[in-house]
């Protein structure tokens, strides 16, 4: 079924405090990868959740912390244990930014993926998914996905297809058949990112090449992560993000020029995005 209208923002009471608007986990980050998930976990401060705690090597926050002072620092080390009770205690994680590939994350990206938690896996954690021989058993339908055409050429495999086609008919197809194979929520972003359940289908058509930057692919893991954080529906949490992450990317682009955005720019100009996007949702 395709979706074309906006779905509406939670509502935000101008009474409310930081408890109730969400708490998300930021899982990722290694030795050369400090900015991936301070992108993130930024990004879904400025869409308006309440706390944001992100779970980065010891030895990398006090870095990560001076760049964004409003996020909260866990450090992670070899336990796990550490990072699954601060999903627990997380409305939704996200996971993979930066996390990098070692067998360490591998057995980190499954054992948080195992649990009861709502997640969003980006980057290396779809990697370390599709570096096996097949779907990883025991990962319950709570997840959503966000791969970029390289990354879903790779999830592709598990599918028994080896490309990912530049027609939105064609990308629509893989979508949901990755999104009915896996029992995710998936976001093949690119030109016209399509965003499906495997049911309803909606085609993003905001965003333009002053996306074309890295970085830019953690702002929307963010932002994603935030509206489930705030009590949306995966697919819808999807679906909006999609539109505000591309919307504010145009912002960027006619303010500092296509060529000049930086991913901390998209960040810069989610507010005005989400002004834009709350006059035309409902």
């Amino acid at each position: 079924m395709r979706i074309t209208r906006l779905p509406p923002l939670p509502p935000r009471s101008p009474d409310g405090h930081k408890g109730l608007f969400g708490r998300v986990l930021i899982v990722g980050g290694n030795e050369t990868m400090l900015g991936a998930p301070v992108l993130a976990g930024t990004a879904a401060l400025r869409m308006g959740s309440g706390l944001v705690q992100i779970a980065m090597p010891k030895a990398m926050l006090p870095a990560a912390l001076s760049v964004t002072p409003e996020l909260i620092g866990l450090a992670r080390g070899s336990a796990i244990k550490p990072i699954l009770d601060a999903a627990a205690a997380a409305e939704v994680v996200v996971i993979g930014p930066g996390l990098g590939q070692s067998p360490a994350a591998k057995k980190l990206l499954l054992a948080v993926l195992k649990q009861d938690h709502v997640t969003v896996v980006d980057a290396d954690g779809l990697n370390l998914l599709a570096a096996g021989k097949s779907w990883p058993k025991g990962i319950g339908s709570r997840a959503v996905l966000t791969p970029h055409p390289g990354e879903m050429k790779r999830l592709a495999k598990l599918l028994g297809k080896s490309e990912v086609p530049t027609d939105d008919d064609g990308r629509i197809a893989l979508a949901v058949l990755a999104a009915k194979t896996f029992k995710q929520v998936v976001v093949l972003k690119g030109r016209r990112t399509v965003i499906t359940d495997g049911d309803r289908v909606a085609l993003n058509h905001t965003g333009d090449s002053s996306l074309s930057k890295a970085g830019t692919g953690d702002v929307l893991s963010g932002v994603i992560g935030s509206l489930i954080g705030q009590k949306m529906d995966r697919f819808e949490a999807a679906t909006a993000g999609a539109w505000i992450h591309g919307k504010a990317g145009e912002i960027a682009g006619k303010s500092l020029g296509l060529r000049s955005v930086l991913a901390r720019d998209v960040i810069d100009a989610l507010p005005a995005a989400i002004a834009e996007y709350e006059n035309q949702a409902g």
